[in-house]
């Protein structure tokens, strides 16, 4: 780096101790984690990823990754004020924020050193290490690698926003190494704990049991709409939800903050710093209009060649931007459900953006889709389906649309035993045309098909004449929220009992 006088600046040695204490204030300073970095309200996996760490059988690493701004630094951070309550002395626990201008400058294997011998690390007293923005170090895949494969007497726990952009890259070197975590943004149940409005729901081994439950347990959510309302245009990101109140619910200032914050940080920086570093993208604003254009297509099933035309790009050219735009977490895409693999692969795809507020944030869209019916019935189809996504990610269970000439069901739950079908809309009288249509192709759906509707009373599949059942969308919403939830807990290891438990 030059300075105004034509010399050279290097860093000097003080420089990176300065930088690692100001990354590592209860190792340095002796005290704990700041309240800022470490919000008093948990996450479910800010409250279990300190137990993954300790207490695994194995020594399996954790990814956590998601979206930008859903409490992925924060969740690290709780981690490791967990574990200093938990007796683990400060000088085990190491930070490194690896996209930190002089921290890019060193091999990630001679941080990692530095930690180790600064904590005297052993294999029976271990050093933890916390890596933030991990994919910004350079062959981090390779190293992780070579620490697990040699033993290094070390638990790590690393955060991306990106890390799943090199899946390809690493699957070879993750396989048994280490684990991802998927932090989704936060589900209407969560939200509704924040909100002080917490509603129990039943919780069993698969989603379709407990909408079972949910249906003969008939939890009252008429008193819902308006915070759903709120928590759709405002989107599941902790920074934004921990600060409302009950006024907030009404004034439209909150939402348009949202949508401001969203757009610089979610939107701008995932297009003009996350792809690009990670990818090499040398036109992001072309990347930006693509996603601009996607945002007004959302819950539809999109042309590929149609798209490639209106931004002048090639089709494989908008194939490998599209894939980059999922890999940053900002979308989603649902093939179509068929019998067989292939069929899945060449017939049409929707889209959907991870949170709808990302979506608005996108477009500034303000609050206009409250005066909007059509514009709200898609958002309320995008939050169905984040939330569907976001628990099939905890499940390892598909997530489909399905579509066959006239005939169409928004969302597709391939369950192996339980299989489910939702057609989401604004009232209990819509067509059940596309879901008859799926059963008599697929008779394993049949029991398991539902209309999704605002205010609607909830009823079971074989309580209904033609074998349809009707859920109240708030319903589906907190019964998916507490099936993620209990998911989760199980991949962190809880006790299936503990895991019920926690889940209501």
């Amino acid at each position: 780096m030059a300075k105004r006088d034509g010399t050279t600046w290097r860093p000097r040695q003080q420089d990176y101790a300065r930088v690692f204490a100001e990354q590592n204030p209860w190792n340095y300073g002796g005290g704990g984690v700041p309240e800022i970095l470490a919000y008093h309200v948990e996450r479910p996996l800010g409250q279990g990823l300190w137990q993954r760490l300790r207490r695994g059988r194995t020594r399996r690493f954790q990814l956590v990754i998601g979206p930008r701004r859903v409490g992925k630094t924060t969740c690290l951070y709780q981690t490791v004020r967990r574990l200093l309550r938990e007796g683990i002395s400060p000088r085990r626990l190491w930070w490194l924020r690896l996209d930190h201008p002089l921290l890019m400058r060193v091999p990630l294997n001679e941080l990692v050193g530095h930690a180790l011998r600064s904590s005297k690390a052993s294999e029976a007293s271990p050093a933890f290490l916390f890596l933030d923005e991990l994919t910004y170090a350079d062959d981090w895949d390779l190293w992780l690698k070579t620490f697990y494969d040699e033993r290094w007497p070390l638990r790590v726990a690393a955060s991306s926003s990106s890390t799943a952009a090199l899946r390809d890259r690493r699957m070879e070197s993750g396989v048994g190494r280490w684990e991802e975590q998927y932090l989704a943004p936060y589900t209407f149940g969560e939200f509704l704990d924040l909100a002080g409005k917490r509603q129990e729901v039943p919780v069993l081994e698969t989603l379709a049991e407990t909408l079972d439950a949910c249906i003969a347990h008939r939890p009252d959510t008429s008193a819902l709409s308006p915070f759903r309302k709120v928590f759709l245009l405002t989107g599941g990101f902790p920074e934004l939800l921990t600060g409302l109140s009950e006024k907030g619910f009404e004034a439209p200032d909150i939402l348009l903050r949202s949508q401001r914050t969203l757009r610089s940080d979610a939107v701008e920086r995932a297009v003009y710093k996350d792809i690009p570093q990670v990818f090499g993208v040398d036109r992001p604003l072309l990347l930006e209009r693509m996603l601009y254009t996607l945002a007004g297509q959302v819950a539809g099933i999109f042309s590929p060649r149609d798209l490639s035309l209106n931004l002048g790009l090639s089709q494989p050219t908008l194939d490998r931007y599209l894939s980059y735009l999922v890999h940053a977490f900002l979308v989603f895409v649902l093939p179509n459900y068929a019998g067989s693999e292939p069929a899945k692969q060449k017939r049409g795809r929707k889209l959907y953006f991870v949170d709808s507020a990302v979506r608005n944030a996108a477009l500034q869209r303000g609050i206009a889709p409250l005066n909007d019916p059509a514009e709200m019935g898609l958002l309320v189809e995008n939050l169905v389906a984040g939330h569907l996504h976001g628990l099939s990610h905890q499940t390892q269970v598909r997530l489909y649309h399905w579509r066959d000439r006239n005939n169409e069901v928004d969302l597709v739950y391939d369950h192996p035993d339980r299989p489910l079908a939702f057609e989401v809309a604004s009232s209990v009288t819509h067509t059940r045309k596309g879901l008859h249509a799926l059963t008599e192709r697929f008779p394993r759906f049949q029991g398991g098909c539902y209309v999704v509707a605002p205010d609607a009373f909830p009823t079971a599949p074989g309580d209904s004449e033609d074998e349809v059942g009707v859920l109240p969308l708030d319903l589906l919403l907190l019964a998916t929220s507490a099936q993620a939830e209990r998911e989760l807990r199980l991949r962190l290891g809880a006790p299936r009992e503990d895991a019920a438990e926690q889940g209501t």
